[in-house]
């Protein structure tokens, strides 16, 4: 089962995760500092990212990890407030910028390509007081960090993220208020959060074009995520729409403005003004792009970077009139009965195919990257994690069938993640790292799993065959 010749085999970070070093060297707080440090249960045992795998101090020991794999490419992504401790450039850290040099430096040298994501969900507080992204202004905001960005760090870095999920940072954090800054406003921030979000992206590429690309010769995109979705039953028309209007409202909310017409998908536009409309608002609850926006927004991507982790049925539920995304979306979500599970991730590899036969035919067969896919372990976790490694297994068979049956472009693959690292929510009791790390030991070892053994041989063979 070879991939083709270049294919590019990677992991995954994100700066809050796995940095720690939270006050350390002129960094200023960010929202997950804010959202952890005051408690409450908010997170699994009031656990925070204050030292999380401490990388900030043993980016060294990460960099051999990297080199066990022999990765191709290694994905992380740069914390707004260790480089501007309040969010602009008024301020700008040199320390947080000797880091990130060094990560690139060390990177390359050893003939591994860094993609970088500019913003993983970790805003600095001050941009935060002053509205976050429910503010008009974190737009010029954003694009003044992205072009500090391209212009510190894009000489050598040739493949950015402007953002990590912002269709999952937009409903858990300004919508369901679950996530960082945890204000929730239901049924209407989620909105305004993803209109600023596609807005901010669309600027910064702009930047990147007009500015960098020319000299600097490199890609910019964003990371979407998407589960995929089936109809519980098949022969039910109106779970066939339900799990159309899923997918456009899920993926294609951010995908299709960017990707393809610089606009919203006609059922969420028609779907969120019906409801808004029974319950009582003079317009609908989702803004509208004017049509100098349309055009800023359209063509905004130069790959298309997905993180899939699992699939789920799709129900058709008539709404009630409470104000909510899953009310507005008229769906019930749920797993298959015979899908095994850790936490929210069921374990269904054929999804991942189906959702890149989607993406290609949707969007005009683009270049594809998958910038994370994993399978998590509980707490405490085995070093044989032998059937970890069978999901993986099963994932690469699907990969393989999308490229040479469907003839999907995909040309990058990341595992999630490089380490055990703070999952969020669920703190340290989830691990998805191919890499052990001993949060109870001050050195914060890194041991290999047996997945990583599994995953370095895949890397050196450029797919599943290959001698023992």
């Amino acid at each position: 089962m070879a991939f083709p010749a270049g294919f590019g085999w990677g992991a995954g970070t994100a700066a809050y995760q796995v940095e720690g070093g939270w006050d350390a060297d002129g960094r200023g707080p960010c929202v997950w500092d804010t959202f952890t440090h005051q408690g409450g249960e908010r997170v699994f045992n009031n656990q925070t990212g204050d030292v999380a795998c401490s990388s900030y101090t043993l980016w060294g020991e990460d960099l051999k990890c990297i080199k066990q794999l022999g990765l191709t490419h290694y994905r992380f992504s740069l914390s707004w407030s260790r480089l501007l401790p309040d969010g602009t450039t008024g301020f700008i850290n040199q320390k947080g910028i000797d880091y990130y040099n060094r990560i690139i430096d060390d990177l390359l040298t050893n003939g591994i390509t860094p993609v970088v994501a500019i913003y993983h969900f970790d805003l600095p507080q001050a941009l935060e007081d002053q509205g976050g992204w429910l503010s008009e202004a974190i737009i010029e905001t954003f694009d003044n960090y992205a072009q500090f960005c391209f212009r510190t760090f894009g000489d050598r870095v040739k493949q950015w993220l402007t953002m990590n999920e912002p269709n999952i940072l937009a409903l858990l954090s300004y919508d369901m208020g679950i996530f960082a800054p945890g204000v929730p406003h239901i049924g209407t921030g989620g909105y305004q959060a993803a209109h600023n979000l596609i807005r901010a992206h669309a600027r910064s590429w702009h930047s990147y074009d007009s500015l960098f690309r020319k000299e600097q010769k490199g890609m910019v995109s964003l990371s979407l995520f998407a589960s995929w979705l089936e109809p519980a039953d098949p022969n039910s028309v109106l779970d066939q729409e339900a799990t159309k209007r899923a997918i456009n409202f899920q993926l294609d909310f951010f995908a299709k403005p960017i990707f393809i017409d610089g606009d919203y998908p006609e059922i969420v536009k028609s779907q969120i003004a019906s409801m808004s409309e029974k319950q009582g608002y003079s317009s609908s609850r989702l803004p509208e792009f004017t049509e100098e926006e349309k055009k800023m927004i359209k063509g905004t991507a130069d790959f298309f970077a997905v993180q899939y982790y699992t699939t789920r049925l799709a129900k058709h539920r008539q709404s009630s009139n409470e104000l909510s995304f899953l009310q507005d979306v008229e769906i019930e979500y749920f797993p298959h009965p015979s899908w095994k599970n850790v936490g929210w991730i069921y374990v269904v590899p054929w999804g991942i195919r189906k959702l890149l036969k989607y993406i290609k035919d949707t969007y005009n067969n683009p270049v594809i990257y998958i910038t994370e896919n994993g399978f998590p372990q509980s707490d405490p976790p085995s070093f044989d994690d032998t059937q970890r490694w069978e999901y993986f297994k099963q994932t690469f068979q699907e990969l393989f069938k999308a490229i040479h049956v469907d003839k999907v472009n995909l040309q990058l693959y990341c595992v999630w993640s490089l380490l055990d690292n703070f999952e969020w929510n669920n703190g340290y009791s989830r691990r998805f790292g191919l890499f052990h790390v001993d949060f109870e030991d001050p050195a914060r070892p890194r041991v290999p799993y047996k997945s990583a053994k599994e995953y370095a041989r895949v890397i050196r063979n450029n797919g599943l065959a290959g001698p023992l």
